[in-house]
Order: C-alpha cells, then structure tokens, then sequence
C-alpha cells in the first residue's frame, strides 16, 4: 500500500488514526502494531511472518546480550544477532545475484531462486541490527515484545525509512505527547510530501518513461532526461520521507530527517551529510566508526571508505551498476578528502556545479538496468554514438515539461521558504496558518488526489530496497 494512494488516504489512514486516538494509553501500540502488520499485509501478506521472526530473534538476542553484557557470552549473542539479520537480508535480496555472478565465472547453470525480495527488508533489518548493537553498547533492552515490534513494524517508516533507531525513539515508545499543534504540523508536512510525490516526482517519472520508450532519442534528449532523472529521485524519496515524517507526528513520534536540500551543497562531502541522512549516518555510526574510521593509517583508511561505499551502494540493490555508483562517490569522497575539497571552498559557485553534474552523472548509472545501459547513456550525453544534437520528440517535450521542470528545480531549493520569510510570513507560524496554509494545503490535496482518481502515473522507486 502507498501513501500516495486512494485506499491509505481515505480508507486505511482515517480508519486507524480513529482507532488509535479511541484507544486507552496503554493500548496504543498495540494498535499501531496490529495497523502496521495489515499494512504490510496489504502488499506482502506471506512475507509478515519473516518480520516478525526477524523482530522475534533481536527480541530475544537483545536480552541476552543485556543479560551477560560485560562477558564473552554477550558479544557471542551480539555476533550472531548481526549475522542473521544479515544472512535473512543476503538470502532474500543477494541470492540470485550471487548465483548468476557465480554461473558467469564458472560457466555453469545453476538455477537462480528467483525470490521475491519483501518490500521494507532493507530498512527493517538496518534498524534490528542497530538496536542489537546499540543495547550491546548499553542502551537498555526492550522488555515489551509489542513494543519492540510496533517500533520495526512501524508503518510510516517500514517502507522506506527515514532508518529510526531505537535510542531515538526509546522514550517516546513508552510515552509520548499528543497534541493539535503537533498533530497540524503532521497534516502539513504530509500533505506537502504527498504534493512532491503526486504533483511532481511522478511527472518527472513519467517524462523519464517518455525518454525510455522513445525512438526518436538525441543529446538534447539525454540531457533532458539526466535532468528530469535527478528531480525525480529527489521528489520521490524526499517526499516518501516528508510524508512518514509527518505521520509519526500524527501518532507522536519525532523521527529524524532524511534530506535537506542536497542539491545546493558545494561539494560531494556536504551532499551526503544533506542527502538520505540516515542511511549515511548509520553507516557512518555502524560500519566506519567501528573499523577505525579516520583514525588510522592512510591504507586502512582508503580500504575502511571503500568498504563502507561499496556496502551502500550494494544496500540499494543486487546488481553491479548499484556497486559502481557507491564506488563512484568514494572515488570523489576521497578527491575532496586528500585534495579538492579545499579549492571548493574557495569557489562555492564552481563547487555547486561540480556536485550538480556529479550527482546528476551518478543516477544515471543508479538508474540504469546494467552497467551496459548505464554506460551507453554516459556516452550518449557528449554525443557519442552518432546522435543529432537534437529531435522533433525532445523539443515537444522540453516545452511540454518546462514550466514542470522550472517549478521541480527551484522547490529542491530553499527559495520558497527564503521568499515566505522575506513576506514576513513562517510556515507553521499563525498568520501563515490562517490566511494562507489552510488552503494552500487543501489545493494540494485536491490536486494529488485528483491526479490518483485519474490512474496516473504512480510507481515508488525505493520499494526495491
């Protein structure tokens, strides 16, 4: 089930939010449990008893590891916590990539297995192994199993994050507040996720499949949709996050944020402290830290920035041209560490460039099906392969898409939120609240919903993770 669809806006959401706010204190996770697991059911039904056999096992490891924490016996139970969240996340997602990558080598055929790969397990098993590890650096274990499990479980970030880890949440778990203000702020920040989801990702989606499916392709057109590629993916995940962001205001959680406008950062460094937060800071927190991080010599550090780039590009999927785009930022991480980063700072119009077409360049390759498609785009954007600079087909669509693609490029920006304050006017503040929020907010909706009755275009590109 998407957020951005009729059945959770107006059937699934309205019905639990009733529920939930019915339901006495202590009652409340439990219906957020019970919500999340027919959530997940909804799209996944055989799949829900893996997460609760994934939940049950860092149940129970999680207390044993608190109970001879100190001793060998609680590092024991930590390793093998780990290793089987990642061995059920290996086998689902990795299997068939292993196999076939195996079958290339050896000239066999062994028979792929052909998984199904459950929608959330990336994001699941991260936040499992993070509290196992966290309650092994001290964090207290959780005693309830309903609490525990209405944390993974928990709908508006099962799917694709923001990764929530337990110390971040652990208090509000057992008590958090509710309030109008709070839950406003929730309403807005979903509606307005929904609005970049709905009203603009999906178009920048469906103007990438145009491209795709075109006969009638040239350097314009590659260049075009680079463009529309780079928005899409923002919009897209940037908005699933808003929109999970906001329904835990709803239920009273604060969970953190995951973007903050990557796409004015100045070098690749900064990009990634703006872009899919959580996801880099866990690495950072969980893998880089843990193998020494920069506090070693030269050799090991460039092996320990290799290894964590290589695992999150592999995070994202099973297949190699995923792997080269996590290698690709450490090979300009890197760059900018022992080198360039110092001349960007210099020039901070020149830097903005730089990480504009290095990203751009980069989902490209995170978009491609393989390396081979991935590379033949690169080519095609400096012309190679004989195409004309430009077709009649991308003209029509650069016009058709332009007012789109103006409105797509300033809103990944801070300028409408500069523009509101400059007004005097600060989202959330009550004159915006009363003359313009309201209805502005309720514009969105109509229109997003008005888009979903419509059947159009409507895919989320983070459900493979």
């Amino acid at each position: 089930m998407l957020f951005s669809s009729l059945s959770f806006l107006y059937y699934f959401l309205p019905c639990v939010l009733i529920i939930y706010f019915l339901a006495p204190k202590k009652l409340k996770n439990s219906v957020l449990l019970l919500s999340s697991l027919f959530f997940y059911a909804w799209g996944e039904p055989k799949y829900v008893l893996l997460m609760l056999l994934a939940i049950l096992c860092g149940y129970l490891f999680a207390l044993l590891i608190e109970r001879y924490r100190g001793r060998r016996l609680s590092r024991l139970f930590l390793i093998l916590s780990v290793s089987l969240s990642a061995a059920i996340l290996g086998f689902f997602k990795y299997a068939d990539f292993f196999i076939q990558n195996f079958n290339a080598v050896t000239s066999l055929s062994l028979p792929l297995l052909r998984i199904a790969l459950p929608i959330g397990i990336s994001f699941y098993t991260f936040q499992l192994i993070s509290y196992t590890v966290d309650v092994y650096r001290g964090v207290p274990a959780q005693r309830s199993f309903i609490d525990l499990a209405a944390y993974i479980s928990l709908f508006p970030q099962l799917i694709a994050g923001p990764i929530v880890r337990y110390s971040q949440i652990a208090e509000q778990l057992s008590s958090r507040r509710h309030s109008l203000d709070k839950a406003a702020l929730g309403i807005r920040r979903f509606i307005l996720g929904l609005g970049k989801k709905v009203l603009i990702a999906n178009a920048m989606g469906q103007l990438c499949q145009i491209f795709r499916a075109s006969q009638d392709k040239s350097v314009l057109f590659f260049w075009l949709y680079a463009i529309a590629n780079m928005l899409h993916i923002y919009f897209d995940f940037s908005g699933y996050s808003d929109m999970a962001i906001g329904l835990g205001k709803l239920f009273g959680f604060d969970f953190p944020e995951n973007f903050n406008y990557p796409y004015i950062s100045r070098s690749v460094t900064e990009f990634w402290r703006r872009w899919h937060i959580s996801l880099g800071s866990w690495f950072r927190d969980y893998v880089y830290i843990p193998m020494g991080g920069n506090r070693v010599s030269r050799p090991r550090w460039l092996l320990n920035l290799l290894t964590v780039w290589l695992l999150t590009g592999f995070w994202h999927g099973a297949a190699w041209n995923f792997i080269v785009w996590g290698l690709f930022f450490a090979v300009f991480l890197i760059l900018e560490k022992l080198w360039l980063l110092k001349h960007l700072e210099k020039a901070p119009v020149l830097g903005r460039v730089y990480v504009l077409f290095t990203v751009m360049l980069s989902f490209i390759i995170f978009s491609a099906e393989n390396m081979g498609q991935a590379l033949s785009s690169l080519s095609s954007l400096f012309g190679a392969g004989g195409l004309p600079l430009l077709s009649a087909e991308c003209l029509y669509y650069l016009k058709s898409y332009a007012v789109l693609l103006l409105i797509a490029v300033v809103g990944a920006t801070p300028l409408p939120r500069l523009l509101l304050q400059r007004l005097g006017i600060r989202p959330g503040g009550e004159k915006l609240r009363n003359l313009l929020e309201v209805p502005a907010l309720l514009l969105i909706l109509a229109l997003s919903t008005a888009y979903l009755v419509d059947g159009s275009f409507n895919p989320f590109l983070y459900f493979r993770f």
